[in-house]
């Protein structure tokens, strides 16, 4: 079997305790997502390794940005992946070359 160490998984599980998230305070069926409602107020939840439990309150996406990430100085984005160059060869994605010539059965 592949399975894990009981301790490589007790240590896994203890690594996340303390994490936290912000949920979005909205009523009814409407968007949690955190980009659709920026404005709304935000629960803040800290997993005690069983269970979200309640851990603070934010005013708004931007507060609860500050409260998860103290050490950023800006808010959290992908960093731009690097450019690479084409690399050599006829690629089906790539801009079509002038028309060739029909070629005659052999």
């Amino acid at each position: 079997m592949d399975d894990e160490s009981l301790s490589d998984w007790a240590s896994r599980r203890a690594a996340k305790v303390g994490r936290l998230r912000a949920m979005p305070i909205v009523f009814g069926d409407g968007p949690r997502a955190a980009h659709l409602n920026p404005d709304a107020p935000r629960a803040i939840e800290r997993w005690n390794g069983h269970t979200w439990e309640p851990h603070g309150f934010a005013a708004n996406l931007a507060e609860a940005r500050r409260i998860l990430y103290p050490d950023a100085n800006t808010d959290p984005a992908p960093a731009p992946l690097p450019r690479q160059p084409m690399a050599p060869g006829k690629g089906g994605h790539r801009k079509p070359g002038p028309p060739q010539p029909p070629r005659s059965p052999r």
